[in-house]
């Protein structure tokens, strides 16, 4: 090959010598320098002429091309083709850059650009296929019954149903507790059942195992909800009985203990209100969920089985059945905890100057003694005879530690001294009475300003009078015995 290009430049140079083109001696000599053999008869292009003449003062050049070889053609290049003479250009015109260089230069964008092209082919190639992919798993998933089983169900089991959950997210707890196959088989009986837009948040007791459409019918009948227990305003722990009628008053160890059961007989499993009694009686208060404001007095109660009077609120409470009963008891009292907390009661005592744990006693008190639209007087009336150490003086606590209660009490009943009974001692009861309600908290955590020290209801219509004379209290005191609301049945 290297003599093929000797040979083309000497012709070359000779045609343009001929027709007295001016060439750039630099770009000659470079290139002919970097040609691997030399050129006989090669004029000295460094010399100046004898008589200072330039042949080519008149003439413009081009550089000449490198010649390139058929056999430095890759197979899929096409061959450069002939240098063309370029066109005369000005003197003092700047000759273009060499050709071979342009030649590589386009060689490999060339390549590069069959690159991207091969790239692209392949990219398009995984897309179509990952399409096409999706396309047919979801043509066989749509013809694909979701799995289901076939029946018989088994025993219940019970799974939560969350505040704003989704069909999608039931469909997925019915699967991983096994009641279901497959989330999707509940899912496609869910959506087709319209008792499922009415379903609650709780706790529900479905049998494993179950064909989903016979699930979902499970879930949204009236007695699969378990664990749903409804406390009372002024509820107390333990079961009372009216004097009059002999009536039980069922507490709330009864209440939990019936909304704890699951299954039928003779299946039925229940926690007991024995077995909440004796959890509710452990020393480990950090088990029961006891709030760290309560832990100082509960621990000093003087009887145990009392200790959680007051900390389960009042109120609709879900709670799972599937736990023991200090589980149950921990979830009810912490949950409780929160609901006091949120009204403020940490921050009361800059209002009524006590503890948390007291305020939440005078809110027991007064949901026993006061109706709705009487409690922030009472409550102001509890604070006031606190501030003077004179006893409170009310027949809520004295029947709080009888079996049997009335409105009324005895001159007997008044006399028992008990840690509760604020006839025979001044100062709050050793723990609250009752569960009490949101409003009798909050208006025990803000008494109504006053000076009042006395009240008394005096007709069965709940008309109750305040007065801070004991004199005045005196005659109220004969109105109510005149209405017969003070008359015991005993």
């Amino acid at each position: 090959m290297t003599d093929r290009w000797a040979r083309a430049e000497a012709q070359f140079r000779q045609r343009e010598a001929e027709r007295r083109y001016r060439r750039d001696d630099k770009a000659w000599e470079r290139s002919r320098r970097a040609s691997a053999t030399p050129v006989a008869d090669e004029p000295d292009w460094d010399d100046e002429p004898e008589d200072g003449w330039d042949p080519y003062e008149d003439d413009d050049t081009a550089v000449i091309p490198r010649y390139v070889d058929e056999d430095e053609y890759d197979d899929d290049d096409e061959p450069e083709p002939e240098p063309r003479p370029r066109p005369r250009r000005r003197a003092g015109a700047r000759t273009a850059p060499a050709r071979g260089g342009r030649a590589a230069a386009r060689k490999a964008a060339r390549k590069q650009e069959g690159g991207r092209r091969r790239l692209i082919w392949v990219a398009a190639g995984v897309l179509l296929v990952l399409v096409v992919g999706a396309g047919v798993y979801k043509l066989v998933n749509r013809y694909t019954p979701a799995e289901d089983f076939a029946g018989p169900a088994g025993a219940p089991v019970v799974v939560q149903v969350k505040s704003g959950d989704t069909a999608t997210e039931i469909a997925s707890t019915m699967a991983e507790a096994g009641i279901v196959a497959s989330s999707a088989a509940f899912y496609e009986a869910a959506v087709q059942n319209e008792g499922m837009n009415s379903l609650q948040p709780g706790y529900y007791a479905i049998p494993v195992h179950s064909p989903a459409a016979d699930a979902v019918a499970a879930l949204v009948a009236p007695g699969s909800r378990v664990g749903n227990v409804v406390v009372s305003e002024g509820r107390q722990l333990h079961d009372q009985h009216d004097v009059n009628t002999g009536a039980r008053k069922e507490g709330i160890y009864t209440k939990i203990a019936a909304a704890s059961c699951v299954g039928a007989e003779p299946e039925r499993r229940c926690v007991t209100y024995e077995q909440l009694e004796q959890a509710g009686a452990t020393t480990d208060l950090a088990a029961l969920g006891v709030p760290e404001w309560a832990v100082e007095s509960v621990r000093t109660v003087p009887d145990r089985a009392r200790q959680l009077e007051g900390l389960i609120a009042a109120g609709s409470w879900d709670f799972d059945p599937s736990g023991s009963a200090l589980d149950i008891l921990r979830q009810l009292v912490t949950e409780s905890a929160r609901s006091y907390e949120s009204t403020g009661l940490l921050e009361s005592g800059r209002s009524n100057g006590l503890s948390p744990y007291e305020t939440l006693i005078g809110a027991s008190l007064v949901e026993r003694e006061a109706l709705p639209q009487d409690m922030s007087k009472v409550a102001r009336v509890i604070v006031n005879r606190l501030e003077i150490d004179q006893p409170l003086q009310f027949d809520s606590t004295v029947n709080y530690a009888l079996d049997k209660t009335e409105v009324a009490t005895t001159d007997a009943d008044r006399g028992q001294t008990t840690p509760w009974n604020t006839y025979a001692m001044p100062g709050l009861p050793a723990t609250p009475i009752s569960s009490p309600s949101i409003a009798a908290l909050e208006a025990m955590e803000e008494p109504e300003p006053g000076t009042w020290l006395y009240f008394v209801t005096v007709d069965k219509e709940g008309t109750t009078l305040f007065t801070q004379s004991y004199s005045e209290h005196l005659q109220n005191i004969e109105l109510a015995l005149e209405s017969g609301i003070l008359d015991s049945g005993r």
